[in-house]
């Protein structure tokens, strides 16, 4: 084990200095390790800290206790691949080029990411799990493995659960959403049926699922790095909760959803959200479209039908948030078991929200709408050795993309030379209470939504994707306004109130002042390929 002191002043800078018991410095890195537990697409209330009526996660609850949580954390994107890639460089969408998960562009190639740059700085670098990021972004790794089967990767779940003889059972949980197991194997080219709203048990065996993987291997990660002179840097990924909705039984079993099939009734063991009913003429076109029953893995006019569809959903959703987090519970005992907890940041945070059946709706239909908070309003919570106000809540806006320039100030890292400058904002001055970044606003920022999001409102700026994505201008709808101070579940669109005219006028100027100070680099480099 690195033993080390880790001194917090009220200035807040970390400062390790190794120690032996009180022996003379051995020579070893004694900064702390950092460990990111990362999710997918999990709605930052459904979580029991957060006081939710029925969701199960002691684990997070306690790792909640011990860090600083920020209650207004925003994803700058609500889709995948671009929210995490923003994560990982500290760069903003429209630089990178990436507002939606499709796309590739040359600054994705000239980013220097959070992996490369730990390592530069002596850290031994992991990943485990979905990563869904490419080019230089996904640079950096000693050691990747991958959910899905990718060149140049050192192991993935594909192949693991082949090499256990469940590759079959795996093609029928994927199967729920896409209709046939993932690519990658001509052994899974059978075709399955869908399952409505995504939805079904998975017959996997216990330790078996793509979050048990990543458990696993974060597990032997941390017992192989006990004694090692170097910290390490790793992001375990989970796949889950995003689609397709798979618990195992015994997740599920945590949930009193009566019988899976027809004619069982909406009972009240799991609540429906408060804005379950709202009315498909409040949502952009897209959400009506799927409400109706445009999507036919959805299926959601059949659900709306019979909510014992919508009841298997949530309590599906909610047995993966509780598997998830019974596995950082096995990750967070083994940095206990191999006495180095105390010597490691450990994060927490998704890279955007699920509905949950919020506004009657499954999934973030992302293709549709960026400013409902089930989706942009993400978990992060920031446990840091020794800090002494575990469970402050902070509530001032910040983003995904603030995280690494924070690790850089917090563990005074060297950064390589930037041909793109990080455009987040470190968070140290708000984690020692001194301060924090001089933010009236933020934005997160897709080809057809744009939204300014402020202390109390929130503004949805309906953009032109025609270039990129025709099927997506959404413009006749609308913008779209919020005013959370008094309508904190969204249902209210306040964009024609002539009351909000000036507050609509200065958050308009926000987003123009938004994209002169944020080069849309990579933006513009993706519509000259298209259109050319």
């Amino acid at each position: 084990m690195r033993k080390y002191i880790l001194l917090l002043p009220a200035a807040f800078t970390l400062a390790v200095a190794a120690c032996n018991s009180g022996d003379e410095n051995t020579g070893s890195d004694s900064r702390p390790n950092v460990l990111v537990l990362f999710s997918d697409q999990h709605n930052k209330k459904v979580m029991g800290y957060e006081g939710h009526p029925d969701v199960i996660t002691p684990h997070l609850d306690d790792l909640a206790g011990e860090s600083i949580i920020f209650d207004r954390a925003y994803c700058t994107v609500g889709v995948c691949t671009p929210s995490r890639s923003s994560f990982l460089t500290g760069l903003m969408p429209r630089t990178l080029g990436l507002l939606s998960n499709e796309g590739h562009t040359s600054v994705m190639e000239e980013a220097v990411s959070m992996a490369t740059i730990f390592r530069q700085n002596g850290y031994n670098t992991y990943t485990f799990g979905k990563r869904h990021v490419s080019g230089a972004i996904d640079e950096g790794w000693d050691v990747k493995k991958s959910h899905m089967y990718k060149p140049g990767d050192d192991d993935d779940y594909v192949r693991w659960i082949e090499r256990n003889g469940y590759a079959m059972e795996f093609a029928e949980d994927w199967a729920a959403e896409f209709g046939r197991g993932p690519r990658g194997s001509a052994t899974w080219d059978s075709l399955f049926p869908t399952a409505d709203l995504g939805t079904r048990l998975s017959k996997l065996p216990e330790g078996f699922t793509m979050e048990a993987y990543t458990m696993k291997e974060t597990v032997k990660m941390i017992r192989e790095q006990a004694d090692s002179t170097s910290p390490f840097f790793c992001w375990a990924t989970f796949y889950r909760p995003h689609q397709p909705y798979n618990p195992l039984p015994r997740y599920m079993n945590m949930y009193d959803v009566s019988e899976w099939g027809e004619g069982t009734k909406f009972g009240d063991a799991i609540k429906m959200p408060p804005n379950f009913y709202e009315p498909t003429e409040n949502l952009p076109p897209l959400l009506q479209s799927q409400r109706n029953g445009g999507n036919k893995v959805w299926n959601m006019d059949k659900a709306f039908e019979n909510e014992q569809l919508w009841r298997n959903y949530i309590g599906a959703y909610y047995a993966l948030v509780t598997e998830i987090d019974h596995c950082i519970g096995e990750i967070i005992k083994t940095l206990r078991e191999e006495d180095i907890y105390k010597e490691t940041i450990v994060i927490y945070t998704s890279d955007h929200g699920d509905f949950a059946g919020n506004h009657g709706m499954v999934e973030k239909a992302a293709a549709g709408q960026n400013i409902y908070e089930d989706i942009l309003n993400v978990p992060l919570i920031v446990r840091i050795p020794g800090l002494e106000d575990g469970g402050k809540r902070i509530p001032e806006l910040v983003t995904l993309a603030d995280v690494l320039p924070t690790l850089i100030e917090l563990l005074d890292l060297e950064v390589p030379e930037l041909g793109h400058p990080i455009q987040g904002a470190s968070l140290v001055s708000l984690l020692n209470g001194t301060g924090g970044p001089d933010r009236n606003y933020i934005v997160s920022e897709s080809w057809s939504q744009a939204t300014v999001i402020t202390k109390d409102l929130k503004l949805g700026i309906m953009l032109d994707p025609t270039r990129v994505h025709p099927n997506w201008d959404y413009r006749a709808f609308g913008d779209m306004l919020f005013d959370r101070s008094e309508d904190p579940l969204e249902t209210h669109n306040r964009i024609d109130d002539s009351s909000y005219t000036e507050q609509v006028k200065l958050l308009r100027t926000y987003y123009e002042a938004y994209q002169k100070r944020i080069p849309g680099a990579g933006k513009q480099e993706r519509i000259r390929k298209i259109t050319d």
